[in-house]
């Protein structure tokens, strides 16, 4: 088996469900409560916290525990747009985005928000004199993703938070789940306001995940109860999977370090290949991140040839996880080309440090084979 779907979801580290193990056995109490096996659960959670934020070089204050990238975005989205409403109600967000930034941002227009969405070039990327003419004295919040979930696009968050620093009354949120632990993102010196992490995407579990708000920015909370997460995010903290989520971003952030040559080598092996190749179109940019290749075979449904490739063990998809049982169509891709063709025939390739440049070779000669005997078939069909 060939596993190159890691946008989508990875596989766990194996040190990553020991601790998850360990915890939900040994430090199974609740963190609030005043006993013994409590103040243990305390003291995991506290140091989970301060582990993340000297990861990221932030405060320990500054970090919230969530759920997943989902409520991370919709907590900083419409947390920030609810404590702001009076200023104003004017968001700015790109065409891009993943559907729990866009249907976030949709929906706060049954509140009166207007919602400006920027386009993108050729390469994925909004240009900063679209974003310059899209603010209005009554804009409270800007959201621009790191890297593409689709394409691997890379926005130039840094020129963005800096441009920004003018205007100190704008917030700037971030969704950083694919740039995480694949490509280097400074908080503190891109100047970001709000900043959504997810554990599965980081070989962390599903259901764990974390918000950056920099100290000074207020949000409305999402959830009401207890008041855990300091008033932001109530709801009995999740200590074992919290605890799983900082060690896989320990070992993420590592291997960022040890392993992104080899995945740079991984992706300019299969971007060669798939531009070489004759009727596929490569839809990702050739300076984008390491890990996210999305290519199109006009034509030739995208469904055909997953199942194709997944019958020769090799597993990819077609768009975004959250989106690719809704509709077919790259909506990334589509903003990008403006070209239904290639739009609707889009599949995703996405690596992680565990993948070889083997698999890359196997996963090439499949792919030209396929399409290849695909074509064939429908040439005689015609």
């Amino acid at each position: 088996m060939i596993y190159f779907d890691n946008s989508a979801t990875t596989k766990p580290y194996p040190e990553v469900i020991e601790s998850f193990m360990k915890i939900s056995s040994d430090y199974f109490g609740n963190p609030s409560s005043l006993h013994g096996l409590g103040v243990q659960a305390e003291k995991l959670l506290a140091a989970a916290r301060r582990q993340v934020a000297d990861l990221l070089k932030v405060k320990g204050s500054e970090i919230y525990f969530t759920s997943g990238g989902t409520e991370g975005n919709n907590l900083a989205i419409k947390g920030a747009a609810q404590s702001q409403m009076k200023r104003g109600k004017h968001i700015i967000t790109t065409a891009i985005e993943h559907p729990s930034v866009e249907d976030a941002c949709q929906s706060l227009t049954k509140l009166g928000f207007e919602i400006t969405i920027l386009p993108v070039n050729e390469y994925g990327q909004i240009e900063m004199t679209d974003l310059k003419g899209a603010l209005r004295d009554d804009t409270i919040l800007v959201s621009v993703m790191h890297v593409n979930n689709e394409v691997g696009s890379i926005q130039p968050i840094a020129e963005i938070g800096n441009w920004l620093r003018q205007y100190p009354q704008v917030l700037f949120h971030v969704d950083n789940v694919q740039g995480a632990g694949k490509v280097p993102l400074s908080l503190r010196e891109a100047h970001v306001d709000l900043c959504t992490f997810s554990g599965h995407k980081i070989h962390g579990l599903k259901g764990t995940g974390f918000l950056y708000v920099r100290d000074g920015v207020r949000i409305d909370p999402l959830f009401h109860g207890g008041n855990q997460e300091t008033q932001i995010r109530s709801g009995t903290e999740n200590v074992a999977g919290i605890v799983a989520l900082s060690k896989a971003f320990r070992i993420s952030m590592n291997n960022q370090l040890l392993y992104h040559d080899k995945l740079e080598k991984i992706k300019n092996y299969l971007y060669k290949g798939l531009s070489d190749m004759e009727g596929v179109l490569v839809n990702s940019p050739s300076e984008g991140a390491p890990h996210i290749l999305n290519f199109s075979v006009p034509l030739l449904k995208s469904e055909v040839l997953l199942h194709a490739l997944e019958s020769d063990g090799i597993f990819v998809s077609t768009t975004s996880a959250c989106s690719s049982k809704k509709r077919t169509v790259s909506k990334t891709v589509d903003a990008m080309f403006h070209d239904p063709a290639r739009s609707e025939s889009v599949l995703r390739i996405s690596t992680t440090y565990g993948n070889e440049l083997d698999e890359a070779k196997q996963v090439l000669a499949a792919i030209q084979k396929i399409v290849a005997n695909l074509e064939k078939i429908m040439r005689v069909a015609k």
